[in-house]
């Protein structure tokens, strides 16, 4: 029979179970479905983070890729950083710009409606974007969308365009585009995306991640992919080959691999 005091000590004990339950729920995070207990603690990733995209400019909607790329590179002989994305509907289409106002994005638009590079276009808010609607949604939201943009490039040519014989450049341009398109300032070359993020170890990676490799001679960071899932990864293996997901575990990526960068 338990006498009053070891009746408080039993309860006290019960809440602190429970206690150090919730906090491991709260310590999980969910992978297609999967529960993944991280080891310990991520970084904590700066308010400032990377730059929020401001207004840009979207054209065309081809169910042809060639004339997506066709108009990107049409756009970029006129000094513009574009890039062509799979729409949801299905239909490729173009975007460029990362304008302060709508009024500077209206007026740039207008100039080039007026000198004949483009016809019809749609100015897209920041509003638009994944990294906005993540307050409603939760952060998972955000990570979630930055995958399925990603996914939307799987067994596609990417094809960047330019002359470069970086292996990294398509790399690099495809997970500049995917967090363009969900709101995210990223920088262009594998490099530079590499020291804008945060360090993460192998073992905490989430949805959304970058990974690393180095395919070139030396340790220096030459190839990128966009972490989705189950040690996964989407990335453009290189010019005229199709966006793919590959293994981490793989032989090939493991030797090479430098090591990984959050941003969310």
């Amino acid at each position: 029979m338990l006498h009053k005091e070891d009746k408080i000590v039993t309860r006290k004990l019960k809440w602190s179970h429970i206690f150090v339950a919730l906090l491991l729920i709260l310590s999980v995070w969910g992978c297609g479905g999967k529960v993944i207990v991280s080891p310990t603690s991520r970084p904590a990733v700066p308010e400032r983070g990377l730059a929020r995209m401001g207004y840009s400019i979207q054209v065309g909607a081809f169910s042809n890729l060639d004339n997506a790329v066709k108009l990107s590179e049409s756009l970029k002989s006129h000094g513009l950083n574009a890039y062509y994305f799979v729409h949801k509907t299905g239909l490729y289409k173009v975007r460029f710009g990362d304008f302060p106002s709508k009024k500077t994005a209206y007026e740039k638009a207008e100039s080039l409606r007026a000198a004949g590079v483009i016809t019809g276009y749609y100015l897209v808010s920041p509003d638009d974007y994944a990294v906005i609607k993540q307050r409603k949604y939760g952060r998972r939201y955000l990570r979630d969308e930055i995958v399925k943009t990603a996914e939307r490039f799987i067994g596609l040519p990417y094809r960047w365009g330019g002359s470069s014989s970086d292996y990294g450049f398509d790399c690099s341009g495809l997970s500049m585009t995917v967090y363009h398109l969900n709101g995210l300032n990223l920088p262009r070359s594998s490099k530079e995306q590499y020291r804008a993020g945060i360090p993460v170890k192998r073992s905490q990676l989430l949805r959304g991640d970058l990974v690393f490799f180095t395919i070139s001679r030396g340790r220096k960071v030459s190839h990128v992919g966009i972490y989705t899932c189950d040690d996964k990864f989407i990335h453009a293996p290189g010019r005229g080959k199709r966006v793919r997901i590959d293994s981490l575990s793989n032989r090939y990526f493991k030797t090479r691999y430098v090591g990984a960068r959050t941003y969310l």
